[in-house]
């Protein structure tokens, strides 16, 4: 009986000093599973310009459209008026001559009074003016996550934002 006991005693010290060695062993290995601690977390952003059209109401004066050209009208009133007011001066031929230069004059007078009537007729309106601006777009793309489990460090891209910790399971990350 003495060396079944022993033989019990044997077994049992065997059994716990495996025991003991195999939670040694759990001990040492690491886990390849669990939660890893987010330690930084970097936006992938693309960024690019579009061309975008703006446009405003302006307001604007332009020249009315000229019915006489070549301002005949003011030219022969002009030269009307400076022949009537020439003839009242000097005598004989001297009258005539007169008459023809204040003619001359009221014609060319009259011509420059018009042009200037002609560029002073105006209206306003409203227009509309458009240009082309660039404009800044981004997107996030997603995000380079790095984490620590089990005491190493190691990044993963990722498409969304992740929180505070990561699952692992079989030392990969479980992504949602």
């Amino acid at each position: 009986m003495k060396s079944a006991a022993i033989a019990a005693l044997s077994i049992a010290g065997t059994v716990a000093i495996a025991g003991v060695g195999y939670g040694a062993y759990q001990a040492m290995t690491p886990a390849t599973s669990g939660y890893a601690n987010v330690v930084n977390v970097d936006p992938i952003v693309k960024r690019w310009e579009e061309p975008r059209e703006v446009c405003q109401q302006v307001t604007v004066q332009r020249q009315k459209p000229v019915k006489d050209e070549h301002r005949v009208t003011g030219s022969v009133i002009g030269a009307v008026v400076g022949g009537v007011i020439g003839h009242q001066f000097g005598g004989g031929s001297g009258k005539d001559a007169a008459t023809a230069g204040g003619a001359i004059a009221g014609g060319v007078a009259g011509n420059q009074i018009q042009k200037g009537m002609q560029e002073k007729n105006t209206y306003t309106t409203t227009e509309q003016r458009c240009h082309t601006v660039m404009e800044g777009k981004s997107r996030t793309e997603g995000y380079d996550v790095t984490y620590v489990f089990n005491d190493v460090e190691d990044t993963i891209r990722m498409e969304n934002k992740p929180g505070d910790r990561l699952q692992i399971e079989d030392g990969q990350v479980v992504t949602q």
